[in-house]
């Protein structure tokens, strides 16, 4: 089985690389070391999509962000994410949002976009992992200002696993769709002070300017945080699928921290924000601190 899942990551890490190109069942066959019926079948049996639905998918929603955040042209897009036709893509992108590129580049809206989870990250959760080795921790101070934050409230998470177990795990892909003051999607763990009764402390949302006045989706709230003070731990780069371990890392640098070192305590009234693991820039966690 692991022999499997790390032949399909194989797979998913290649079209990651070469989304903007021709990728044939043949390209896939060679980065699994299957024969090409054989990891078309993996695919499926890991992944529930197709090798051609999942890049046809991944090209639309990285699409979406080119049309969010650069001035192009349609054709441009179309071409350079693999889309053999104009008129091709415009379908595609009507058949997956609703609405037409050239209408959503004119005016953008939240959309689910499509979110490529890799098969590695499946078993991480199931194994307990010790740290061999201390890992550096990086601490600064970062200011974040008075700010709405557009949220998806879960039911009783407290973590992760617990709120895609309750909302589902699409609401990182809407998110992602809608431009960020921090140029990315959070993750929360907010304070007694912002949870409405029966609702949960984890929850994820995106933050936005104070003037904010755009389309709120269906089951979102809107919640507005003052200017605050924040200590950034980042943990050392870290393989993609040992972010389990590295967020454990991160976690014990947080509890063995003493803030009065710095001038500060704690601040309770202000949520804990965590950002998306990425092991190209190690994990993140910001938490509150006032004078």
């Amino acid at each position: 089985m692991q022999e499997q899942m790390e032949a399909v990551q194989r797979m998913q890490d290649y079209i990651d690389a070469h989304l903007g190109e021709t990728i044939t069942l043949a390209d896939l066959a060679r980065a699994s070391y299957y024969s090409p019926w054989y990891s078309y079948r993996l695919f499926i049996q890991w992944v529930n999509l197709s090798p051609a639905d999942y890049i046809r998918r991944l090209r639309l929603s990285r699409s979406v962000l080119k049309l969010r955040d650069e001035r192009c042209k349609i054709a441009d897009v179309a071409f350079e994410l693999g889309f053999g036709s104009v008129d091709g893509y415009q379908r595609a992108f009507f058949r997956e949002f609703g609405c037409n590129p050239r209408e959503y580049a004119a005016e953008p809206v939240p959309l689910y976009l499509f979110t490529p989870y890799g098969v590695k990250y499946r078993e991480v959760r199931k194994k307990e992992k010790h740290m061999e080795n201390t890992k550096n921790i990086f601490i600064q101070p970062v200011e974040k200002p008075a700010r709405k934050v557009l949220i998806k409230r879960g039911v009783k998470a407290a973590d992760y696993f617990a709120y895609c177990e309750e909302v589902g795990c699409d609401v990182w892909g809407l998110l992602t769709s809608i431009k960020s003051i921090s140029g990315e999607p959070v993750s929360l763990w907010l304070p007694k002070a912002y949870i409405k009764p029966g609702t949960s402390e984890y929850v994820q949302g995106v933050e936005l300017p104070l003037d904010y006045d755009g389309p709120i989706p269906e089951g979102f709230d809107l919640i507005e945080l003052p200017a605050c003070t924040y200590l950034m731990f980042q943990g050392e780069p870290f393989a993609e699928e040992d972010y389990g371990e590295a967020i454990e890392q991160v976690w014990q640098a947080i509890d063995r921290y003493d803030p009065s070192v710095a001038g500060y305590q704690w601040d309770k009234e202000n949520p804990r924000v965590q950002l998306e693991p990425i092991g190209t820039r190690g994990y993140i966690e910001l938490l509150a601190v006032k004078k």
